[in-house]
């Protein structure tokens, strides 16, 4: 009994040894994990710590900067608010009450982020003024969160689902205007180089990925392959609307601009942007207006405001981009603005930044251009598409109802994911109450912009369809040339993808557009869209047969008009004039019947007349060009021909026309 008893004494303090001998042993391999930065294998080895004692100071702390550090930054809040209730020493964690603060932040949380901020700040040596400049950015973003908090938006934000998603990051999505087409950037495994990013805790490199809709469903996206993608990082940062150009974000030097065309059924090796856009300096992203005549990219080059800046260029007649502009104070602020979108407007700008009134991290913000070039005031997209972390690479659908973003979330597959924000209705901004504060290297504007609304008017006309041979159906790869006729200027050329015959142009409102669809071996074939400035929001889909050069062959010309009830050619005529006297130069051989078509109001008689007058109009010019006469016949059919029925007044129109056959070749 006695020798039970002594047995039992000795043992009791080995019992007692070993919970703190196991939380030594544990808490050495979490730190172990920790000084490399593997913040993902320091978390559960923190957690066993916990096991043993869960009111360890320097674990609790330790676990919430670990969280901070990953995708579950919102899982930080109570191991840091444990390591302040047991008031871990300060030797261990000297910056508990910011990270405190970044925790409450991230988790919205922004009068306790607030204080907490407050906290920390009088810890700061006041001589520090950079790091006093830092906390009192993130103190206004609490005072911006908080009043956000108050306005939410009515959007409703969706995860895409493991259908465009996967375990990895998948980011910077783009779309045509249409939301036909989109591509985005993933680290998922199969990456056309097979490498690993030691960096991103061996990560697949980046690659661009694309997906299709069909009939309103995304099908699963797959990897462009090269030349696109290379061994090394490649991004998708802007699409053209047509589908047909990929902008691509390469790490050469500090970042590099390339750009890959889709021809004759494949992407072409991508080339260098050019020395308009890209420097020595880095170019991160960029954004291209529909006609592709002006582009506005980030670039940390001198001469900005701070960090990276956003620039827009034009192209010169010789398809050149000019000498890049910097945007200017109005848009660009002492910290990093990012991933531009231009509206298919051409006029509504949306960009993330980290210096305008945002709610931490990059938020998403709107301006508009004014008639005069400048830029107005940006406005903040609102809680809760903006969070408190990182919001990048929105862009916005033609019509205003769905956005696209990267955003890193708790629902979130991977360690960031794309989501679709249905975007809210008009309705009333919410507004508040300004003011300024400065400090010695930078003046931070604390203007909270209206929350952001969606435009209800929206002046955009989409055209789209596909060209095929009018015979055998087969899709065309055709050049699609988009004419100004009042100032008769080609604004656009785009080409059909040859695969599909697919073709998609964006169309402001308030102008008359001739749209002219020419393939080598073809008659070309033309149409006209007035537009006028009152247009709202509308798609228009137009299917184009081409027909080869052939006897009997006939060609509506849509783009020829005259003075009201004469046979003047109106100066918008031109460039479909030019085109058909160039067909006559190209093809020597070829004898026409130009015709002349009404509708039936008036007297055939008198519609006769005028058919004959308005086609000889169409000869005269030809023959003014050099085109001889013996080539040319015209004639005029009055009502005899019609297209369509002259009950409406849109049949009238179609069969007030002038039209072209081949009689010889």
């Amino acid at each position: 009994m006695k020798l039970r008893l002594i047995l039992l004494l000795l043992l009791i303090p080995v019992a007692f040894n070993l919970p703190a001998q196991n939380i030594k042993k544990s808490l050495k391999n979490a730190n172990g994990f920790y000084e490399k930065k593997l913040y993902n294998e320091a978390i559960p080895a923190y957690l066993e710590v916990l096991k043993i004692d869960p009111n360890h100071g320097e674990a609790n702390y330790k676990l919430g900067v670990s969280y901070l550090k990953s995708r579950h930054k919102l899982k930080s809040m109570p191991y840091l608010e444990k390591a302040a209730q047991v008031k871990v020493d300060p030797k261990i964690a000297p910056d508990l009450y910011y990270q405190l603060a970044r925790s409450y932040q991230f988790n919205h949380e922004y009068e306790k982020a607030l204080n907490a901020y407050k906290e920390y700040k009088k810890k700061v040596d006041p001589k520090d003024t950079e790091q006093i400049q830092s906390i009192d950015r993130k103190i206004f973003e609490c005072e911006n969160g908080m009043e956000y908090m108050k306005n939410p938006v009515k959007a409703k934000i969706d995860n895409m689902g493991p259908g465009i998603n996967s375990t990895h990051e998948d980011f910077a999505p783009v779309i045509t205007p249409d939301e036909s087409i989109l591509v985005f950037t993933s680290r998922r495994p199969g990456s056309t180089g097979g490498l690993l990013d030691e960096e991103k805790n061996n990560e697949p490199y980046e690659d661009i990925y694309i997906s299709y809709r069909k009939n309103g469903v995304w099908i699963a996206p797959v990897n462009v392959g090269k030349p696109i993608n290379s061994d090394g990082h490649d991004a998708s940062i802007a699409i053209s609307s047509d589908g047909n150009k990929i902008y691509i974000y390469k790490q050469d030097n500090l970042g590099t601009i390339y750009i890959s065309k889709f021809t004759e059924g494949t992407w072409s090796k991508p080339e260098e942007l050019g020395k308009g856009v890209n420097s020595k300096d880095g170019e991160t992203s960029v954004t291209v207006t529909t006609d592709g005549q002006t582009i506005f990219f980030t670039s940390d080059r001198s001469g900005g405001q701070g960090d990276l800046d956003i620039y827009m260029a034009k192209k010169d007649k010789k398809g050149k981009w000019s000498e890049p502009v910097n945007l200017g104070p109005k848009i660009n602020t002492p910290y990093a603005e990012e991933s531009p979108f231009i509206h298919p407007d051409g006029r509504t700008l949306y960009f993330s930044s980290k210096g305008h009134s945002g709610m931490g991290g990059f938020d998403i913000f709107k301006s508009t251009m004014n008639n005069d070039g400048s830029w107005s005031v940006p406005e903040h997209l609102g809680y809760p598409i903006n969070t408190a972390d990182d919001d990048l690479y929105f862009v916005l659908s033609a019509d205003n109802k769905h956005g696209y973003y990267s955003s890193e979330r708790e629902d979130g597959l991977g360690d960031q994911d794309i989501y679709l924000i249905s975007m809210p209705e008009p309705e009333k901004l919410a507004t508040v109450a300004s003011k300024d504060v400065k400090n010695e290297k930078q003046k931070i504007n604390r203007k909270i912009a209206p929350i952001a609304k969606v435009e209800s008017f929206n002046p955009i006309t989409i055209l789209k369809g596909t060209i095929t041979d009018a015979i055998t159906k087969e899709f065309l790869e055709a050049d699609i040339v988009i004419i100004d006729n009042e100032k008769n200027e080609v604004i656009s050329e785009i080409k059909s993808n040859k695969l599909t015959g697919a073709y998609l142009i964006v169309l402001p409102s308030g102008k008359n557009y001739g749209i002219r669809v020419q393939r080598t071996d073809y008659l070309f074939h033309s149409e006209n869209f007035d537009i006028p400035s009152s247009t709202n929001y509308q798609e228009i889909v137009k299917d184009v047969e081409l027909k080869k050069v052939a006897i009997g062959t006939k060609i509506v010309l849509r783009n020829i008009f005259f003075d009201f009830d004469k046979a003047t050619l109106r100066p918008a005529s031109t460039a479909e004039l030019e085109k058909l006297y160039q067909l006559l130069v190209d093809v020597p051989t070829l004898k026409i019947e130009i015709s002349g078509h009404t509708d039936n109001k008036g007297s055939a008689e008198y519609n006769k007349e005028l058919s004959e007058k308005r086609a000889k109009a169409v000869v005269d010019y030809l023959v003014s060009k050099g085109i001889d006469a013996s080539r040319l016949k015209y004639a005029g059919y009055g009502l005899e021909r019609p297209m369509s029925t002259n009950d409406t007044e849109e049949g009238r129109q179609l069969n007030r026309r002038t039209e072209f056959e081949i009689i010889g070749n």
